[in-house]
């Protein structure tokens, strides 16, 4: 009986350890989403910070009684661009937009919201992104639903556009408002 390499055995078992991991990925509930550790837990605190001629985004403003939506976003930031006229038709709706700019300038935020429209009723501004690392932000945009007092309901990490913003973040918005 001819002896077997473990050199021929070990390609095999390593496409089938990484079929296996792969096929167990799909299986997964709902692979795009980033379950946050602040749903049900208060707000964490805003930058002091607004931009310039802008009313700026308090923490008083998360517990005024009504649904908040936060949006972290940046003007160098594509799918924040793409996303900006959906912010911009919500708040054409009534719906409370708050605006968090992170790791931009100052210019650069106020002129993109000069040229484009400013969907937010206030602003903050977290240069440094230390405010987007405490509310959990992997990347812009990231938009959270905030009830009436300053608890996170839902974290929608991407553009709020097409078929999955249909599906996930306004369904999760309705129920918030009660609708």
């Amino acid at each position: 009986m001819a002896k077997v390499s473990p050199l021929m055995i070990a390609p095999p078992l390593i496409f089938l350890a990484i079929a296996v991991l792969f096929y167990v990925g799909m299986q997964r509930d709902n692979p795009q989403a980033h379950r946050s550790v602040l749903i049900g837990k208060p707000a964490p605190a805003l930058p002091e910070a607004g931009l310039p001629g802008r009313t700026t985004l308090r923490d008083a403003d998360l517990r005024t009684g009504e649904v908040t939506m936060v949006n972290f976003w940046a003007s160098w930031c594509p799918p924040c661009r793409a996303e900006h006229p959906t912010l911009q038709a919500m708040s054409d709706e009534g719906l409370r937009v708050a605006g968090v700019n992170f790791k931009d300038t100052v210019d650069q935020a106020t002129g993109y919201l000069v040229e484009e429209g400013d969907p937010f009723f206030a602003n903050a501004f977290d240069p440094k992104g230390r405010t987007a690392l405490d509310w959990g932000v992997t990347a812009p945009p990231e938009t959270f639903i905030v009830d009436g007092d300053g608890t996170i309901l839902f974290r929608y990490a991407g553009p709020l556009i097409g078929s999955d913003y249909e599906q996930r973040f306004k369904p999760e918005l309705e129920k918030a408002l009660g609708e």
